[in-house]
């Protein structure tokens, strides 16, 4: 046997079991995995899927034609719904008792973690009231919080529209709840 042909050998060996390898490791792999089925929950939430798309345009058609709803009097199924929303009004004795101090109507301040310059800052960005603030995203509120600079930067207002629309919704046992709950809006 020449030079060429043991050099042919050194290769040819170490590929062909570098191949018989890979082939052995992929059927040892292959035979060890396990194929999760969810066909079944798939066609099972499909099927609920499609009873409440059918529910709801049920609903839709209903209030369509003014059909009465169960449970609601023919007299408010027959108003039309417009996008004005039922005024609430605000209970400072529920709020008192509930937070153990006198609260002014619109205070951004009661929601914690808003001071007296925060709350500067949304009134000057026209969020004044609950409501307001109950409806603004939190990255806008975060916007606004960075458009004071650095010193606000600590405050997270994560929790602030969800607070404030306790506020409005007069729910105050659950806001003081809420707030004894975290600390600085945080657990």
């Amino acid at each position: 046997m020449d030079f060429s042909t043991m050099n042919i050998w050194c290769w040819l060996i170490p590929l062909l079991v570098g191949l018989l390898c890979a082939y052995f490791g992929y059927l040892i792999g292959k035979g060890k995995s396990k194929t999760i089925d969810n066909s079944g929950d798939l066609k099972l939430l499909q099927d609920k899927n499609a009873k409440l798309q059918a529910d709801l345009d049920a609903c839709k058609g209903k209030l369509s034609t003014g059909a009465a709803v169960t449970g609601v009097s023919s007299a408010v199924a027959a108003t039309s719904f417009t996008k004005e929303e039922k005024v609430i009004s605000f209970d400072a004795e529920a709020a008192k008792a509930a937070l153990g101090k006198a609260i002014k109507k619109d205070d951004l301040k009661v929601v914690e973690g808003i001071g007296p310059k925060i709350a500067g800052m949304f009134n000057d960005a026209g969020i004044k009231t609950w409501k307001a603030l109950s409806e603004t995203a939190v990255s806008d509120c975060q916007k606004i919080l960075d458009s004071g600079g650095n010193r606000y930067k600590v405050h997270d207002p994560a929790s602030w529209p969800m607070q404030a629309k306790m506020c409005y919704e007069n729910k105050w046992k659950e806001l003081a709840k809420w707030q004894d709950k975290h600390d600085h809006g945080k657990l």
